[in-house]
């Protein structure tokens, strides 16, 4: 239907077109004029409605666009009505109000076909040009009609009607211009049949202002036609097929304001320089041309700041307000293009993810923005420092050697381990610093931070704190990537096991309380200890999910024990991680719940560094845990260096020695009276002592001639799996009766 509607369009423009150029005179024709003329737009507003149908997601223009052709339809048919009629009235008549109305309903088509079109490229931009390219044609247009606006000078609604017209067609193809040259370098078909038809209005609305305001216009003539021609290239417009335009680097978005611009000065210009006087209107419209320009030029100076602020939204990172990412690459590329010496840092801060876990990521934050700042004081003016997402940090220092690098590399992380309070939250955070020198180690910065990677993991795993690249250790990168998959399955499929070390009651020598110790069980390496991959698992921020595995293995197993002869108290090891999280108290005391297990058959072990660390919160977590009825030790007593206040101040049970001073004891004098004063000082402030790391009889016969409670080590059983714990149990409990009965 749209085709024979868009064919019967065109063909009846061509027969009205052949009619005008053949016929010899002007006087008005009813078939000619009246019917094949009024008709022409009849067909082309059909045409548009027709179009609405398949019109989709361009509903709103084509239906704006057809309701302007008809309003013009409606205008043409009542001025052939009363031309036909003889009716005579003076410029502007009725129908021409209705054509004056026919501009501002396309205005809103076309509005509406450039808001779909550019989505969030389009702005006032497009308009201020449009009406900068109005206002500088009309008023060179206002200059050649001078003449006629004289003319008419009795009349100045007529000539403001005859210049309405024109200008309403200059703005509409400026406006579509500014759409066509955001959109693309390539003029796009969908809108050059729009552009034609504004283009035929502006030849015919001009030629006949002269006409209207000379009172010489007669209907019939040959340039009739371009009306016609003009609403058929319109309603051909609405059924276009259209695509996307093609994005393009260079867009002469500013031709078009420039040239208006122009146009308007060289009016003014004239206007001083010449005898002639140039109408006022000209005038006007030279003046609001310049105007329009300088609002133009403001909106111009906002939109360049505005993309000033976003590249620099784009090059810095939010939160610290150091170059992200992106900005770190482009710099760091072109320093290293200039083969220029120098030292590349990459800084991980350890255990952040607990951090985040544990106390929000709110705390989080901040303790970056407070670790960005000091970083950023310790940088030079040449200095390249940035984050590169997450808690990690980069920095590239030239003219540096290794020497010079690992200083430096010391005062960052001197610097960082400063405590700091945030919330009301005393923190202190590490970090571990990879390092690589340039060109030593690389010319290309995606090498070097390859490279810094795998130093840094190096560092983190080994708790060095910094670590300059070495090139035999290049699979260590790969190699943590595998582990840290294989600890993810691991604790998917419940590879992790617990083993048990007793801890024997000297007073007794009976075994009431068990240490569990973690193990993984892996597939291919067998059995690995702790030291395998518990640094791993904190580095990764895995230590929370791996010690709810734990403590849940424990309490199963605390369950069999006390269906069996031998109930065992269990004590668990947690991260210091675990232990700041406000909601440990109650998963726990939940865990205990659902197994039916009083709250004194576990002890949670805490060492002295989380116990220093934030004493506010750690008092707050101990008394919780307290409350439930759930022991506390302080594991590696001793090794901390630290104020023995805590031991006054803090909710704690029992102290484990460190086995650094229990195992010299059997040859040293002197560590053997550190342990018997540590017994002195545990049992004076009401706390049970528990010696670890006994290794032989001397040792066991000593810590028990001197008071010690309990006693763990090799020399009285290594940890042992559950069953195995049993057998061994049960073996002393023989051995035990055997002696009683021996007696």
């Amino acid at each position: 239907m749209n085709r024979l509607l868009l064919a019967a369009t065109w063909l009846l423009v061509a027969i009205y077109t052949a009619m005008l150029t053949l016929r010899g005179s002007h006087d008005f024709s009813l078939v000619i004029d009246g019917i094949v003329g009024g008709a022409c737009p009849l067909v082309a507003a059909a045409l548009a409605w027709g179009n609405l149908r398949r019109a989709g997601p361009r509903r709103p223009e084509i239906a704006a666009l057809a309701s302007a052709l008809t309003v013009f339809t409606l205008s043409n048919l009542l001025y052939l009505t009363l031309y036909a009629r003889g009716v005579e009235y003076d410029f502007p008549g009725p129908p021409d109000f209705g054509f004056a109305a026919f501009y501002p309903v396309t205005v809103l088509a076309v509005g509406l076909a450039a808001r779909r079109e550019l989505n969030s490229r389009s702005g006032p931009d497009v308009w201020l040009d449009s009406a900068l390219g109005a206002l500088g044609s009309g008023a060179v247009l206002a200059v050649l009609l001078d003449s006629v606006f004289v003319s008419a000078s009795g009349n100045p609604l007529g000539a403001s009607f005859a210049l309405f017209y024109p200008v309403s067609d200059l703005f509409l193809a400026a406006l579509v211009v500014g759409v066509m040259t955001i959109q693309g370098r390539r003029p796009q078909p969908f809108w050059l049949f729009l552009l034609a038809g504004l283009a035929a209005f502006i030849v015919i609305d001009v030629m006949s202002a002269v006409s209207l305001l000379t009172n010489s216009y007669a209907p019939g003539g040959f340039t009739d036609a371009l009306w016609a021609v003009g609403l058929a290239l319109m309603a051909t417009w609405t059924g276009a097929r259209h695509r996307e335009a093609e994005e393009i680097e260079h867009r002469p978005a500013l031709l078009l304001p420039g040239l208006a611009t122009v146009a308007g000065l060289g009016v003014l210009v004239a206007a001083s320089v010449t005898d002639d006087q140039v109408s006022p209107l000209a005038l006007t419209l030279a003046v609001l041309t310049q105007v329009a320009a300088g609002v133009r030029t403001l909106y111009a100076f906002r939109q360049l700041r505005r993309l000033a602020d976003l590249r620099r939204q784009a090059t810095t990172d939010d939160l610290t307000g150091l170059a992200n990412r992106r900005a770190f690459y482009a710099d760091a590329e072109t320093r290293l293009r200039r083969q220029a010496r120098g030292a590349l840092f990459l800084l991980d801060l350890d255990r952040f993810k607990e951090v985040n876990d544990s106390l929000g990521h709110h705390v989080g934050d901040q303790l970056l923005i407070e670790i960005s700042r000091r970083l950023s004081v310790l940088t030079r003016p040449g200095d390249l420092l940035a984050r590169l997402g997450g808690d990690e940090f980069a920095m590239l220092v030239e003219g540096l050697d290794a020497s010079g690098a690992g200083q430096l590399a010391e005062t960052l992380r001197a610097d960082i381990a400063r405590p700091c309070t945030l919330e009301g939250i005393a923190l202190r955070t590490d970090a571990s610093i990879g390092l690589v020198l340039a060109p030593e180690h690389g010319d290309t910065l995606s090498l070097l931070l390859r490279r810094a990677d795998i130093a840094m993991y190096q560092a983190k795993q080994a708790r060095r704190g910094h670590q300059i690249y070495s090139g035999d250790s290049d699979d260590t990168g790969p190699m943590r990537l595998r582990v840290l998959q294989e600890l993810h399955t691991a604790l998917d499929q419940g590879q992790l096991t617990m083993h048990y070390q007793p801890k024997l009651d000297l007073g007794t020598g009976q075994v009431h309380h068990v240490e569990a110790l973690v193990r993984w069980m892996h597939p291919e390496r067998g059995l690995l200890y702790p030291d395998a991959f518990l640094g791993l698992a904190e580095d990764a921020g895995m230590m929370r999910r791996l010690n709810q595995v734990v403590l849940t293995e424990a309490l199963d197993q605390a369950v069999l024990w006390r269906r069996s002869e031998h109930p065992l108290t269990i004590a668990v090891n947690l991260s210091a991680s675990s232990l700041v999280d406000a909601e440990l108290p109650h998963e726990i005391a939940s865990m205990l719940a659902i197994r039916g297990l009083p709250p004194e058959v576990l002890e949670i072990e805490v060492t002295e560094e989380f116990l220093m660390a934030d004493r506010d919160r750690t008092r707050h977590i101990l008394a919780r845990l307290r409350d439930l009825g759930i022991r506390i030790a302080v594991d590696d007593f001793g090794t901390g260096y630290s104020s023995l206040a805590y031991l006054r101040e803090l909710p704690v049970d029992d102290l484990k020695l460190d086995r650094s001073f229990v195992f010299p004891m059997a040859e040293d004098p002197r560590a053997a009276a550190l342990v018997f004063s540590t017994i002195e000082l545990a049992h004076s402030l009401g706390l049970t002592m528990i010696a670890e790391g006994v290794e032989d009889e001397i040792s066991l016969k000593a810590l028990t001639d001197n008071g010690c409670d309990q006693a763990q080590g090799y020399f009285i059983s290594r940890p042992l799996a559950a069953p195995a714990l049993d057998a061994w149990l049960a073996a002393r409990a023989r051995a035990a009766q055997q002696t009683s009965l021996g007696t």
